[in-house]
């Protein structure tokens, strides 16, 4: 039987470097194609049939939260969990892993803007090596240096990582999109609490168990207003 898909967006951000657009609204309801952010990933999640959504809040977390109240979903649930003191992208997974009891989970960012099917990435984790834990997302980076690079193996699984370094090796970058089982939890050394970045602080612990699924859709975080209006372009329909 298959396990119910529930996920975690990431939504806490401030948005530092959007400002003065930050300073009235949080990131992740910055509007690409007329839809905030957030709302483009909830949307693509209750298409692929999604169970339960959490939402993690942080910075104006009211106005995130009154926009997920205004939603209406017939199927997928919504929920919040907001944080005082921000707990990281590993630290906010592993505070809410009792969510993904008896799921598979997805761990996205929200302040990226893709097209990308994510039911693809489902069916190859579903396919993925024996020995892998999760499996990640990569993409073709325009600018790798600013970017976490990733080397695969024959089997697709990440062999080296190498989070923003100055002349990376190529540009197959990690898109920061995760679908694992409840055993990654199980498999994090003791104590959890050492565990604040996904990608500095659990990636290193996994070499050879991660699986990978390639993309060539556009890709892109819309942390600068470079890549802000860049989005705008990319996905105007």
């Amino acid at each position: 039987m298959t396990k119910r898909v529930r996920a975690l967006i990431l939504a806490a951000g401030i948005g530092s470097r959007l400002k003065p657009l930050t300073t009235s609204i949080p990131k992740c309801l910055v509007k690409v194609s007329g839809a905030p952010v957030l709302g483009r990933w909830l949307k693509e999640l209750d298409r692929i049939g999604t169970e339960a959504v959490l939402i993690n809040t942080h910075y104006k977390a009211e106005k995130v939260e009154n926009y997920i109240h205004d939603l209406n979903y017939k199927k997928m649930k919504l929920s919040i969990s907001r944080e005082k003191k921000l707990l990281g992208t590993a630290g906010t997974l592993i505070h809410n892993k009792n969510f993904f009891e008896n799921s598979i989970g997805i761990l996205i960012h929200a302040d990226n803007v893709t097209d990308f099917d994510l039911s693809l990435l489902l069916k190859a984790h579903y396919k993925r090596s024996r020995n892998a834990i999760f499996t990640m997302l990569t993409f073709n980076s325009p600018n790798p240096s600013s970017s976490g690079i990733v080397e695969i193996d024959k089997k697709g699984l990440v062999k080296r990582f190498h989070e923003k370094i100055q002349n990376p090796p190529s540009n197959r970058a990690n898109a920061a999109i995760y679908i694992f089982e409840e055993n990654l939890f199980d498999s994090l050394e003791e104590p959890l609490s050492n565990y604040y970045d996904f990608s500095l602080d659990i990636i290193p612990d996994f070499i050879g168990k991660i699986q990978t699924f390639h993309t060539d859709k556009p890709f892109i975080d819309i942390g600068t207003p470079e890549t802000l209006e860049l989005a705008k372009n990319t996905f105007k329909n």
